[in-house]
């Protein structure tokens, strides 16, 4: 039997691996003229968040521990995305089992883990729906062809050069700190900030 660190570990370490095909599944909602429109805005803001080199936890010198906030992030906001959207959000939660079966444990995984971090990074998913990309903001993305466009291509460009692999994972991710340190380090920037 594992501990929830090292289902935690594992998590993200298949989290990781799974990032680029997670996002095409966001630019499936986007798309799915079913979902309500405040839920394709929040996959679009999940879209952005991703595919932005800013995003607001990072470390320069640790790629695993940059895009880990990214992959929480976005399944975080595609539970919300199927949640609020009835049955049009269970029907496209069925198109991707491999994502939403157990999805629920595996958040309580990262909540017993990470703590009250993980309330910080649930609050995030909140402010998706005022992300500008570009100077674009959201309703942008999602009624202009052009810019729907260069959100498509910034995504393909994500998953074509994302530089996380297998070997790297394996490499850098062998405890739950090396994530949550990141994103407390981060939180706790962004507190300073505020005062």
């Amino acid at each position: 039997m594992s501990t929830p660190e090292v289902r935690f570990v594992e998590l993200f370490k298949s989290w990781l691996v799974s990032l680029p095909h997670d996002l095409k599944i966001a630019f499936e909602a986007m798309d799915d003229e079913n979902l309500p429109r405040s839920s394709r805005e929040i996959a679009v803001g999940a879209i952005m968040y991703v595919v932005s080199p800013n995003d607001f936890v990072s470390d320069r010198n640790e790629a695993v521990a940059s895009f880990a906030d990214d992959a929480l992030l976005l399944r975080l906001a595609l539970r919300k995305v199927v949640a609020g959207s009835g049955e049009d959000g269970d029907a496209f939660a069925g198109r991707f089992p491999e994502l939403f079966e157990g999805l629920e444990a595996d958040l309580e995984t990262c909540r017993a883990v990470m703590g009250e971090l993980m309330g910080w990074l649930e609050s995030k998913v909140d402010g998706l729906g005022n992300q500008t990309y570009k100077g674009k903001k959201i309703k942008t993305c999602l009624e202009d062809d052009e810019a729907r466009e260069e959100l498509y291509e910034d995504g393909l460009g994500f998953r074509t050069d994302y530089p996380v692999d297998d070997k790297i994972i394996d490499d850098k991710l062998k405890k739950a700190t090396t994530v949550t340190d990141v994103m407390r380090r981060r939180r706790a920037e962004e507190t300073r900030a505020a005062v």
